[in-house]
């Protein structure tokens, strides 16, 4: 176990589950103050999220930061501000993502497909308005077969309700593409991206970047795919609310998303005041 007696430099930080929960009103007052706190202090915060781009950057605000943002699993580093630098992008390969597209037509399974940080859809349906809603965000409505298929950020194949099915998804695909990065961010998303579209890559280049030891950096995470995020921190934090797996890569196991778990990791191993 980490004793907290290096200075932690830089926290890493999982959004959905982790700092936000939007069925309790989003971020609580505990969070956005030790936010607050930490950036007064040094600390670089960085959100580290699946989402795309610009499904994060208004968080990124309420919270008063200007890190950089690591989205799409790890797939980009862009600066949160307009025309912001891209630090780091990894894409899906087109020809992957045709037969990814391919694959889920076949099976009539519903595919989010992000092209250049626009989300785009083949069918206006339940699955894409609750997806959106609950991200503020807008989708393109076309056919995938009138696209050029380039700069695609991942690809996102959902399911609602039906969590054993997404992870056949997972197992299957793991096999068909051992040379991709497949992974469950949520018990009904299955995420398709390059192979260094992970947290864990994300965060390496930010260190290197900023010149920040491993074992300056906090990770924090409740997801499956914050696994490689854990990876790349010298404190390995898994949320109370968090995976049965993440918990097993965990140094510690905070409290729920729900009872300011984040909070309480970081009064545990960070000086602030």
């Amino acid at each position: 176990m980490p004793d907290g007696n290096k200075k932690i430099k830089m926290i890493a930080t999982d959004i959905d589950g982790t700092i936000l929960n939007w069925d309790f009103g989003g971020f609580t007052p505990e969070v956005k103050d030790c936010v607050k706190k930490l950036s007064a202090n040094g600390v670089k915060v960085v959100l580290v999220t699946g989402r795309m781009h610009k499904a994060t950057t208004f968080l990124a605000d309420e919270l008063g930061l200007d890190t950089p943002i690591v989205s799409y699993q790890g797939g980009m580093i862009k600066d949160n501000c307009k025309d912001g630098k891209v630090h780091y992008r990894k894409d899906l390969a087109p020809e992957h993502a045709k037969e990814i597209i391919k694959w889920a037509k076949d099976n009539n399974i519903h595919i989010n497909l992000y092209m250049d940080d626009i989300l785009y859809v083949e069918k206006d349906n339940e699955t894409i308005r609750k997806y959106t809603d609950a991200r503020y965000i807008d989708y393109t409505v076309c056919p995938f077969d009138t696209l050029e298929i380039k700069n695609v950020n991942k690809i996102l194949a959902i399911k609602y309700g039906d969590a054993d099915t997404v992870t056949g998804w997972v197992n299957y695909l793991e096999k068909q593409y051992p040379e991709l990065y497949i992974v469950k961010s949520t018990p009904y998303f299955c995420e398709i991206s390059n192979k260094d579209a992970r947290k864990s890559c994300a965060v390496e280049y930010l260190c290197k970047e900023w010149g920040i030891s491993k074992d300056e950096v906090l990770t924090i995470g409740d997801q499956n795919n914050d696994i490689e995020l854990l990876k790349s921190g010298g404190i390995k934090v898994a949320m109370g609310n968090g995976t049965p797996e993440l918990k097993e890569c965990a140094d510690f196991i905070t409290d729920t998303v729900e009872n300011n778990g984040f909070v309480k990791a970081v009064n545990k191993f960070c000086k602030i005041k």
